[in-house]
């Protein structure tokens, strides 16, 4: 089993391994239901949603590769989707409330990632604090009711951020597509996604090497921050609504879609374009499984199988490349 692993799992290995996975998904799911799966309906349906997912994925991605956690990220779409809310129904500014949301998006990542760098709690713990914290300062701001946006769809805003392109392309999945190459570009061709590896594989080493390991973590929750609250955007405008629990749901199928791309759990390695096919796995299970004929409530499970048996090959993959050196 270990040789097996150690001359059949390189990296690029498994990324095809992870694209054979979606393309056989699509192929069982189409065989289970064809009116379902060969509609363009159902594509146009994937790109609509799926982005947010996978966009959410790119900047934790970096995260773990970094060697920490974020588990507030739902709590912060929440923030920033409030305030982006607020601001657009009191000023009546698209472009006011866009950037406000992404600044308090940004200031919440930012605030984590000093708790963890400044304080030395370990980015597990703080986030899941500030999870609650995040959600229950927005809730008492919002006294927890929801704030309807249904006006914003006649601002310029909306065919940018979540309009549809000739009517069936979703403009969301071009952001996705296009900040999914700005992050590989970022992690593969610039130096900044070098430090990003040495932090995570031994952050006393890339300390010694003269890298600015706690700037670079903050930046790394400040950039999640900022992410989460894009994504808070987008869902408010594909929505026309904001609501108190919105982001929960998405921390599962987020872990799921990167730990089955490819990335490591264990930090110093990870990959941008497995993330993107892990999200589209992960975005397809749900409607696959209705369309067989399953209940829903198996959605979860096969989110947990997931990522239970992603992280243990990968581990293992890890264990004996370290051994074979």
């Amino acid at each position: 089993m270990q040789r097996f692993l150690k001359h059949h799992l390189s990296p690029f290995k498994l990324q095809i391994g992870v694209c054979l996975i979606l393309f056989t998904l699509l192929g069982l799911f189409a065989l289970a239901n064809p009116q379902t799966f060969l509609s363009l309906r159902i594509y146009t349906a994937f790109m609509s949603t799926i982005p947010f997912t996978a966009i959410l994925a790119l900047g934790l991605t970096f995260l773990i590769i970094a060697g920490e956690l974020d588990l507030a990220f739902p709590s912060v779409m929440a923030f920033s989707g409030f305030v982006f809310a607020l601001v657009y129904t009191r000023l009546g500014s698209p472009a006011g409330a866009l950037l406000l949301s992404l600044v308090a998006g940004a200031m919440a990542g930012l605030i984590n990632g000093l708790i963890v760098v400044t304080v030395g709690v370990p980015s597990i713990i703080a986030t899941i604090g500030m999870q609650f914290f995040w959600r229950g300062l927005t809730t008492l701001l919002a006294s927890g009711l929801a704030i309807n946006l249904v006006s914003i769809r006649g601002t310029w805003l909306h065919p940018l951020m979540a309009g549809r392109i000739g009517g069936v392309l979703p403009v969301q999945a071009l952001w996705c597509l296009g900040l999914a190459v700005f992050f590989w570009l970022m992690l593969n061709r610039h130096v900044f996604g070098d430090n990003l590896r040495f932090v995570g594989d031994d952050i006393k080493t890339a300390h010694m090497m003269g890298i600015d390991t706690n700037f670079t973590r903050v930046m790394l929750f400040t950039l999640m921050g900022l992410v989460s609250a894009l994504v808070a955007v987008m869902v408010c405008l594909e929505m026309a609504n904001w609501w108190p629990t919105q982001g929960e749901g998405y921390l599962l199928i987020v872990f799921a879609s990167i730990f089955i791309g490819g990335t490591s759990v264990f930090g110093g390695e990870g990959t941008i374009f497995g993330t993107v096919v892990g999200a589209c796995i992960i975005g397809i299970i749900e409607a696959g499984i209705i369309s067989a004929g399953l209940s829903g409530f198996w959605t979860r499970l096969v989110y947990g199988l997931i990522i239970v048996l992603s992280v243990s090959i990968y581990a293992r993959v890890l264990k004996i490349r370290r051994i074979s050196f």
